[in-house]
């Protein structure tokens, strides 16, 4: 009789703390003695950009007429030492994603689309693609620990340079790209054997501390003339003080990525259990800035050329996302995982092949395997061959019009005439923990939990 019946109607009650996902990663384990390998980012629930919420214009504030007053959208980034800094239409950038963990035509893609609508793209480890670079208005250069790909002649056609000390997926830990994405190109590009498994180191070769990286920069300096703006990105854990040592060290641009930034394949307990939220990294990262004087906010001298601009990344996926981050200091964000959907990954359409792989539509995050029916996260030649990237490209600039248009659309309502001009003071939070790490309000009071205001 009980068979029929329901978990609930049988009155059995799930452990909160062995949960069934936690039982079958016990039940895994024990079977194979290997520990989980996955994609995507931090599956757990977080304070996020959710548990924020704007103060519109009413009688207070004066709204924007959105179809009569201009709301811009663009920025400047790399302005503080080089020669030729970034100029992009909107803050939404795309970031970096290796050739070897997509396939070739995502790649190329991403490039159509960012450079559709006047933004850039990022390489990712294992070098610079003809495809890439031919499609990309503004192409990053990513100068990563494990220098697979690394040529002087690519930095110098690069637009800017990201030198990667930490990933959002996995802070103080290097990538994982398994054998059977390591195909002929990709085995050349990095100088690796073909199907062979490739591990990344965490830590760059040449350096140890941070007055090794202020040599580092000058060197890529030097290689690219001072005309190319240097990132530094860092994955968010004691985000105040790389921020500053990144800021001493001579960076132009700082990249913050929070834990729910993806990656291609690490492992999952990393993936779930290091790192901080990206809501509490950004305004760790702004304080730094504004102490030492280098924050667009800072002072009067916003703007000035010695500013250094933030970027932040880790689960952006809407224009609320972009807005919020950008009231609470940051200058541009980037896109990853928001990227690949809008190119049509974990697409419905394939909703019998993702079955198949043991998986559904929606929750795919074996990018490792390299078996994507979509054809983005693989490197076999028939999976690929099914993935436009002229459509793709087209998706991906629809998309980021969209977040463009949809935090224009909010900075209005906040009587901003730039979306830089929003700030903490149009945000409240809806949870305590939200309120302490985003240092704004909770809502309905002027109460910020941990400030004693």
């Amino acid at each position: 009789m009980t068979d029929n019946l329901s978990v609930e109607q049988r009155g059995l009650r799930e452990s909160a703390t062995f949960d069934r996902s936690t039982i079958a990663a016990i039940q895994r384990a024990a079977e194979t003695g290997i520990y989980d390998i996955r994609g995507w980012g931090a599956k757990r629930k977080l304070p996020h950009f959710d548990d924020l919420l704007f103060l519109g214009a009413s009688m207070s504030r004066y709204p924007l007429e959105g179809y009569r007053e201009r709301c811009d959208t663009d920025v400047v980034l790399g302005n503080r030492n080089a020669k030729y800094p970034l100029h992009l239409s909107t803050p939404v950038t795309i970031a970096g994603m290796s050739f070897g963990a997509l396939s070739a035509g995502a790649k190329e893609a991403l490039g159509r689309g960012a450079s559709e609508v006047g933004t850039s793209t990022t390489t990712g480890d294992g070098g610079m693609t003809p495809e890439e670079r031919g499609q990309s208005k503004n192409l990053v250069y990513q100068y990563l620990p494990s220098r697979y790909g690394m040529n002087p002649d690519d930095l110098r056609k690069a637009d800017a340079i990201e030198i990667v000390l930490g990933q959002g997926a996995k802070p103080g830990g290097g990538g994982m790209l398994l054998g059977q994405k390591i195909s002929e190109r990709v085995a050349g590009m990095r100088t690796l054997p073909q199907g062979i498994d490739q591990r990344s180191a965490c830590r760059h070769p040449d350096w140890t501390g941070p007055d090794d990286l202020a040599i580092k920069i000058n060197e890529l300096r030097e290689i690219t003339d001072w005309e190319k703006p240097i990132y530094v990105k860092v994955g968010a854990t004691r985000t105040y003080y790389d921020v500053k040592l990144a800021v001493h060290s001579g960076a132009d641009v700082v990249v913050v990525d929070g834990m729910q930034g993806g990656t291609a394949a690490t492992q999952d307990v990393f993936i779930e259990h290091v790192g901080i939220p990206t809501l509490a990294a950004i305004p760790q990262a702004v304080q730094a800035l504004q102490e030492l004087g280098v924050h667009r906010r800072a002072g009067s001298g916003a703007g000035r050329n010695d500013t250094v601009q933030l970027i932040v990344s880790g689960g952006i996926r809407n224009g609320a996302d972009v807005a919020k981050a950008m009231a609470l200091g940051a200058d541009a964000v980037a896109i990853g995982t928001a990227a690949l959907i809008a190119l049509g990954d974990n697409d419905p359409r394939y909703s019998a092949e993702y079955e198949a792989l043991g998986s559904a539509a929606g929750f795919y995050d074996d990018f490792q395997d390299g078996r994507d029916p979509a054809g983005i996260s693989t490197q076999d030649p028939e999976l690929s061959a099914r993935f436009d990237p002229v459509l793709g490209g087209r998706r991906l600039a629809n998309f980021l019009r969209v977040m463009t248009m949809e935090a224009q659309t909010i900075a209005r309502a906040c009587g901003k005439a730039h979306l830089q001009h929003l700030e903490p003071e149009d945000l409240v939070a809806i949870s305590i923990e939200a309120s302490a790490m985003a240092r704004v309000p909770l809502a309905g009071t002027s109460w910020i939990p941990g400030t004693g205001l």
